[in-house]
């Protein structure tokens, strides 16, 4: 199995490193990741200028570009053939419901499944070496048994895991996305020279978060898995649009 690592904390994270560590053995892990930390550049590519890769002595490649970059470059202009399956992560925090239009390493995973190859995105919802190491166990059970599942076209896992340990972790929980509240507005802050500038602001509290949505299983210690579709068709208006525009 030839299996491509990314992400979109940048090829020094320690998030990817534990995930190149964590599938040892699994199969041939070839790893290209941005140079930086990319995080919130959701699946863009860059268009307006030439992109550069370079080879780090750990093998690693990084890319002066996006996380969707990484992927694309090395699938479609820089392996030799294609790898079996793309993997992005792990990323530094959660990754849970409307995070993921946002979020760079699901960017990459979709961009695995533009290419047609089966793609996950796997989050730890910490930042601490104990999260990482349980993400990157959950992972591995995963990518080995990814093999007897067959996903529909268009369709990539999210993953994120609870920030505890492996042995803490209750389960694995099937999940649909749940929704954050409308986030606070920019904080306005002043430049040197006197000229305002604004960081946007944290993301919103959770807002649906029920029993089922992968808010819920986080809260109760499962590991939640989400099916995720590039078709954002809302199929159940056509027909009312159709009877809109008709009249």
């Amino acid at each position: 199995m030839r299996i491509l690592l990314s992400n979109d904390d940048g090829v020094a994270a320690m998030g990817l490193a534990t995930l190149h560590n964590s599938l040892e053995g699994v199969g041939e892990r070839i790893v290209f990741a941005p140079d930086r930390n990319s995080s919130g550049l959701s699946s863009s590519l860059t268009l307006d200028r030439p992109l550069r890769v370079t080879e780090h002595p750990s093998g690693f490649h990084s890319v002066d570009g996006t996380p969707a970059d990484c992927v694309h470059l090395a699938v479609n202009a820089l392996l030799e053939s294609e790898p079996d399956i793309v993997v992005s992560g792990i990323n530094h925090g959660a990754n849970l419901g409307d995070d993921v239009l946002y979020s760079g390493t699901v960017g990459a995973a979709l961009e695995g499944r533009f290419m047609g190859m089966p793609a996950i995105a796997v989050s730890a919802c910490g930042k601490g070496e104990q999260g990482f190491q349980a993400a990157g166990r959950v992972v591995r059970d995963l990518v080995l048994r990814l093999k007897d599942l067959s996903l529909p076209a268009g369709t990539i896992l999210n993953i994120n895991v609870p920030d505890m340990s492996y042995e803490q972790i209750k389960g694995v929980a099937v999940t649909r996305l749940g929704h954050r509240e409308r986030p606070e507005k920019p904080v306005k802050v002043m430049d040197p020279r006197g000229k305002p500038a604004y960081w946007i602001a944290p993301v919103g509290k959770e807002q649906d978060a029920g029993e089922g949505t992968d808010f819920h299983a986080i809260e109760k210690g499962f590991v939640s898995v989400t099916p995720l579709q590039y078709d954002q068709t809302h199929h159940a208006t056509l027909s009312q649009l159709s009877e809109w525009l008709g009249s």
